[in-house]
């Protein structure tokens, strides 16, 4: 079993990817769609939650899923709490020397100044609490910008680090995640002052203090070098944002450092129809060519 130092030094230091397992209730009907698995298959929400919790457990125990090619898994709440076998999902992945990380964010408020903010996240102290009893390493929060409005970027920034905060006092490391659409007209612009703000930000943290960030693959290679190698930043993820693999995989190489943290394109062409060999093949050659653009 992993120390959570052992942990920080793979997620700093280790060659691979993050998994994002983390599709939430409103994006679970979606994720099963793709998966071949459509409303009139479920009754209830009890149900839909089965059968993506089926899926990601098909997709975690495969022996491809495996520490070789992949650093970490984020999951969301139900599946951590959920298990594989009779083993709690945390356990289960680090067992596989695969780090665990907790989506925290409850979705997301209406549009206000070109972007939208996260909602609150209730009872936060308590769920990291259990999240850590558990053998969670870190925490993943989502929010996006849709237009280069600097009072809206600032606040995406400040919210993010404020939770960021809140995580770290409790033991655990957290992953910021503002995402940029990668649809927006001023998709450069976005990215420019989002760094500044970043940067800003890191620069009130603490000696003892480090984050993650997880960025929207970004319209200039290398953009976010810096970030990369910030003293305060312990790695830069990237999201495939709606990408499809090949275009995320290609845009990944162009931005040395940086390393996958892919859900859409790591699954999109598993299928539960597909036997377990096809499946098995589908997903390596998913993580197959995720890994070679996280490494290159």
């Amino acid at each position: 079993m992993y120390t959570f130092q052992q942990q920080i030094e793979r997620i700093r230091d280790g060659k691979g990817f993050i998994a994002a397992l983390d599709q939430s209730g409103g994006s679970t009907p979606k994720a099963l769609l793709g998966y071949g698995v459509d409303e009139n298959q479920y009754k209830d929400e009890t149900e839909m939650f089965q059968r993506i919790h089926d899926m990601r457990s098909r997709v975690i125990t495969n022996e491809h899923f495996s520490s070789d090619k992949i650093l970490g898994v984020i999951l969301f709440e139900r599946t951590m709490k959920g298990v594989i076998g009779k083993e709690p999902v945390p356990s289960f992945l680090l067992n596989k020397e695969l780090v665990p990380f907790l989506k925290v964010d409850k979705g997301l408020e209406d549009l206000s100044d070109g972007v939208k903010l996260m909602k609150p996240i209730p009872n936060l102290e308590s769920r990291l609490k259990e999240a850590k009893d558990l053998g969670v390493f870190g925490t993943k929060m989502r929010s996006v910008i849709y237009e280069n409005n600097a009072k809206g970027i600032a606040a995406i920034v400040k919210q993010q680090f404020a939770f960021g905060l809140e995580i770290l006092s409790c033991g655990l490391i957290p992953i910021l995640e503002p995402e940029v659409d990668i649809h927006a007209k001023d998709k450069a612009e976005i990215e420019s002052t989002l760094k500044k703000n970043i940067r800003l930000e890191l620069d009130k943290l603490s000696k003892e203090q480090a984050i993650i960030l997880k960025l929207t693959l970004p319209t200039v290679p290398d953009f976010y070098k810096d970030l990369v190698n910030h003293a305060k930043v312990i790695r830069v993820f990237a999201l495939s944002g709606g990408y499809d693999i090949e275009t995320a995989n290609t845009l990944l190489e162009k931005n040395k450092g940086v390393i996958a943290s892919f859900s859409r394109a790591l699954l999109n062409d598993l299928k539960q129809q597909q036997s377990d060999d096809e499946f098995s093949t589908s997903l390596s050659h998913a993580i197959d060519s995720i890994y070679k653009a996280s490494i290159t």
